[in-house]
């Protein structure tokens, strides 16, 4: 008399190794579109990979191609970043000294730009001091770290507060950068909405040997939070 026990209907559904009716349901419709589509496996991976590039495009990340040289000379012309749109999301806002990507359409022109973070909410942001230097919040702000050689500050004088929600930016190659300072008695005064910022520059990807990772400059970091303001 065979003892063994005999597998129950149960027991060979529950199998490790055997798929359930889900599994068997997902490869089936898998191999119908396979055989649908021209080329089978290939064009559906394909097809997958698009769809996840225009996904992380969309949400996450997005090259951005710089169109002129107002922000050399860290970032030069034909230099292609990654711009990180989760940077502000969550709550998170921009913070001086970080190189930003917004559209500018009403406020700059209608167009993409990359700019650099001088002013926040509430900021105090004036041009120049004695030495010559940008001032924020009754600070003066360093910039020959990233500022273009032989470039001043500004040789237009400006004396602005940044209202709440906007940003007063500029470029680092302030002789050739059309910025904050070119539209302050347009609508809106040179401040852009923080709304209208894409993300923030995070990486020079391209040409290779100008691979970078783009960092707050230290310069900001001593600069007091405006009267008024919070955080």
């Amino acid at each position: 008399m065979d003892t063994e026990a005999q597998p129950t209907e149960r027991d060979r559904s529950s199998h490790p190794g055997t798929p359930g009716p889900e599994g068997r349901s997902r490869s089936a419709l898998v191999a119908r579109i396979t055989e649908w589509l021209p080329g089978g496996r290939i064009t559906l991976t394909l097809f997958v990979c698009l769809v996840f590039l225009l996904l992380l495009n969309a949400f996450v990340v997005q090259p951005f191609q710089i169109p002129s040289g107002s922000m050399e000379q860290g970032l030069r012309v034909g230099d292609r970043v990654l711009v990180n749109k989760l940077a502000y999301r969550f709550g998170a806002q921009p913070r001086r000294g970080d190189v930003v990507v917004f559209d500018g359409t009403g406020y700059f022109g209608d167009a993409d730009y990359v700019k650099r973070v001088v002013g926040v909410g509430g900021d105090h942001v004036v041009c120049c001091d004695k030495e010559g230097r940008l001032e924020v919040n009754g600070r003066p702000v360093d910039e020959t770290a990233f500022l273009h050689p032989g470039d001043t500050p500004s040789t237009v004088p400006f004396d602005v507060v940044v209202p709440a929600g906007r940003l007063f930016l500029l470029g680092d190659h302030r002789s050739d950068s059309s910025d904050s300072r070119d539209h302050l008695g347009s609508p809106g005064g040179g401040m852009v909405p923080v709304g209208e910022v894409i993300g923030r520059a995070d990486w020079i990807v391209w040409p290779y040997d100008h691979l970078t990772r783009l960092h707050r400059p230290a310069a900001y970091a001593r600069v007091p939070v405006a009267e008024g303001a919070h955080g």
